[in-house]
């Protein structure tokens, strides 16, 4: 046989091997439904399986591993590799009972399938907690946001963009915005699939996904008239962990939560009013402020919770004045003469209040008795000074101050004297809030591009440790003006408040 019998040979070989795969992965393919193939992430000791129904659209995965969780991964995933925004659903249910409450089934999008992979996924668990669970960077740590929803019966992940949100089922059974991540950027391809982790290395459990739906989703981004919803999330974050939970989610935004003294409910506002929520949620309810119906971002409680102080543009030229009114409502009294003026801290023996007031074309820092009188300036830098507010032990005053060429924390004594930077970095910093305890400052971060504190931004919640000046990263979040303009510590100094934000495309 010569040269050209056998290449001809060989090429036929060829082509009747690459039928054969094609055959065998349009098999593959058409036994995973929706999915093109499945296997174990990570390191497991028990591996996993998946059981596809095409008459019920059904598919049982059965999955082992210790975690999806820390900087590592080990679970049963069954995916698709798609490129592109998409949205992925589904109804779960466990089989059996009394296996390890933080066993988890999953809807999830990652970038690989390597273990320390970045991803988002929501994940139901087996005692019915629900969260969005993230990783933002190769084996970073996992951080989550946890639903206030319990066992929701369908469940769903939206990739819009770099951000994700959650979709979970109600009372009436339809999908709504639940909660959002910070912003996780994925190189296409990436792959989106469902999976099941045990939480023990040494179970399998077995998850049913029903009525699973994978769409994509085609948005234009650049253009600005396209159609999309703002949501607002109330979100709690543990300062230690990190851990967070969306308390409550509305179209529309709201801004600002102060936490009550009591620790039993929050304040922000909305549409130009002061609302109160409970802390596990729920309906807020609106307090009467008399004719204060236009109450911006800048409010807050009194030590001794008698007290609401509110800034509000309802009179004369529309220009922001400082109230006090009883906590529970009631009718504002004016305190600042001038305009504008935006109320930012209370001494702690309730006697003064501290504000940022534009004179002359200056934002500076003032002080006023509650009972009104004459406003005492603090500071006379150039440039804004901004967000003051004493510490628990009155001997200080916290703001940020762009004096020395972009925003950055400053501190000074309760009567303006020994102005001193706390630290620099290349940030712009915003809204220091210490806590009850007087050992953490809370502050929000900018990137030095970022101009003023305008809504809309990917920014950080940091934290400085007030006895050694070390500063962590508490949280990333789609957010800026709204997000933590007063103060919002949980009493105990244990958790914070905070608004994130996500535009939801149509």
């Amino acid at each position: 046989m010569g040269f050209a019998s056998k290449h001809s040979l060989l090429a036929w070989s060829i082509l009747l091997l690459g039928v054969l795969i094609r055959g065998a992965a349009q098999e593959k393919a058409a036994g995973l439904g929706i999915f093109d193939a499945h296997g174990d992430v990570g390191s497991v000791r028990r591996s996993g399986s998946v059981e596809y129904r095409a008459a019920e659209g059904t598919y049982t995965i059965s999955g082992s591993g210790e975690n999806m969780w820390f900087g590592a991964d080990a679970f049963h995933f069954v995916w698709k590799k798609v490129s592109g925004d998409a949205t992925l659903s589904a109804d779960i249910s466990f089989l059996g009972t009394g296996g390890n409450a933080h066993r988890k089934a999953a809807l999830m999008i990652r970038q690989s399938l390597d273990a320390d992979s970045v991803y988002a996924d929501i994940a139901l668990h087996g005692n019915g907690l629900t969260a969005l669970q993230f990783r933002d960077e190769p084996g970073g740590l996992t951080q989550e946001v946890q639903s206030m929803i319990a066992a929701p019966k369908r469940i769903g992940i939206e990739k819009h963009g770099a951000y994700f949100t959650m979709w979970l089922s109600g009372a009436n059974g339809e999908l709504t915005m639940s909660g959002a991540s910070p912003k996780i950027e994925l190189k296409e391809p990436f792959y989106i699939g469902i999976g099941v982790c045990s939480h023990d290395p040494q179970v399998v459990e077995k998850a049913v996904f029903s009525n699973v739906q994978l769409q994509s989703v085609a948005v234009n981004y650049a253009a600005k008239s396209a159609p999309a919803t703002l949501y607002s999330i109330l979100e709690t974050v543990h300062v230690d962990s990190g851990d967070r939970t969306a308390v409550y989610i509305s179209p529309g935004r709201f801004e600002a939560p102060n936490w009550t003294r009591d620790g039993k409910a929050f304040l922000f506002n909305r549409d130009g009013r002061i609302v109160k929520l409970a802390v596990n949620g729920g309906t807020p309810e609106t307090i009467d402020t008399g004719f204060a119906i236009r109450c911006n971002n800048d409010h807050g409680i009194s030590p001794d919770s008698s007290l609401l102080a509110t800034s509000d543009q309802s009179q004369e030229d529309h220009q922001s004045l400082v109230y006090v009114l009883p906590l529970k409502g009631g009718v504002p009294r004016r305190i600042t003469k001038n305009s504008p003026s935006y109320w930012h801290g209370w001494s702690p023996d309730g006697k003064t209040l501290a504000f940022v007031g534009q004179r002359n074309g200056e934002f500076d820092i003032y002080t006023i008795p509650v009972t009104g009188g004459e406003e005492t300036r603090l500071t006379t830098a150039p440039g804004l000074d901004d967000g003051p507010e004493y510490s628990p032990d009155g001997q200080y005053i916290y703001f940020n101050s762009e004096r020395t060429g972009h925003m950055q924390i400053w501190r000074m004594k309760a009567d303006g004297s020994d102005q001193t930077q706390v630290f620099s970095d290349d940030y712009n910093n915003w809204f220091p809030h210490i806590s009850p305890d007087g050992k953490i400052m809370v502050f929000l971060s900018f990137d030095k591009s970022v101009a003023g504190h305008p809504e809309n931004k990917d920014v950080m919640l940091r934290l400085l440790s007030l006895s050694d000046n070390k500063i962590r990263v508490l949280a990333r979040l789609f957010g800026g003006q709204g997000t933590n303009n007063v103060p919002s510590w949980s009493p105990d100094s244990k958790r914070l408040a905070f608004v994130s934000y996500a535009i939801v495309p149509h």
